[in-house]
């Protein structure tokens, strides 16, 4: 049965719902990073940045033996036996959720690769809005390409989705919250008034916004790592996400 409401009604620690996107330029600056903000960030996400920059695994099992959950945000896209292969390389590393952005057969061989971790499809990045879809050629609206694949991702059994949380009520909406662990997590995320210079991010909500429409985690970046006290950031923004669940019905 449907929730009747749209509040993620999985089983999930509320304080493990914010993820920090570690997307700084080296491993020292990271961990630097995660020792400042203590216990008020129980989740983090690791891309390309981290990535290039070397040492990756490590800050991975670093992470881990700190107790934190890790998501390799690579959206892995290439061919599928490519992919495959690169999926195989999490294999006891301890990953929670792992990006590939593909076509179906991308995500199928994704996730046949390694069933210990939650593949995560992209659907629509939230840098791009009506605009630039129509500059690369799709003949669609953000939410219809992104309730579409969502629909195939949740099919072939992916873990989850990334998407905007402007189209979350949609997805809520059709696929509901009795999808087993089929996940909604949410990047993007910004302050109500949005002041961040040099922004790439189009398709944004706030903490709140994003939850009440639907989310199970959100993903916070730099309102969190360029605020003058990453540490109270942090907090205040727990102390939201508690507010929301605690408040609902």
């Amino acid at each position: 049965m449907t929730n009747p409401s749209p509040l993620s009604s999985k089983g999930i620690p509320t304080d493990e719902r914010l993820i920090l996107a570690l997307d700084v330029a080296t491993p020292d600056e990271a961990r630097e990073l995660v020792m400042k903000l203590g216990d008020a960030v129980k989740f983090y996400k690791l891309g390309l940045q981290l990535f290039m920059a070397g040492r990756y695994f490590e800050l991975i099992d670093w992470l881990h033996e700190r107790g934190k959950q890790v998501f390799v945000d690579l959206k892995f896209f290439d061919v599928p036996e490519t992919v495959a292969a690169a999926v195989r390389q999490l294999d006891g590393s301890k990953v929670s959720f792992a990006t590939v952005h593909g076509n179906d057969a991308i995500l199928e061989a994704a996730c046949r690769a390694n069933p210990g971790v939650r593949i995560l499809a992209v659907t629509v990045l939230t840098s791009l809005d009506q605009g630039d879809l129509d500059d690369l050629g799709f003949e669609t609206d953000p939410q219809t390409l992104v309730l579409s694949r969502a629909r195939r991702a949740m099919e072939i059994g992916c873990g989850g989705i990334i998407s905007s949380g402007l189209e979350v009520p949609a997805l809520r909406r059709e696929l509901g919250d009795d999808t087993g662990q089929f996940m909604i997590v949410v990047p993007g995320i910004r302050p109500v008034t949005n002041q961040i210079q040099g922004d790439d991010q189009k398709r944004t909500v706030n903490v709140e916004e994003a939850f009440r429409r639907g989310a199970d985690y959100i993903v916070v970046g730099r309102p969190i790592r360029t605020a003058d006290d990453p540490l109270e950031a942090a907090e205040a923004i727990q102390r939201t996400i508690a507010s929301v669940f605690e408040t609902s019905p």
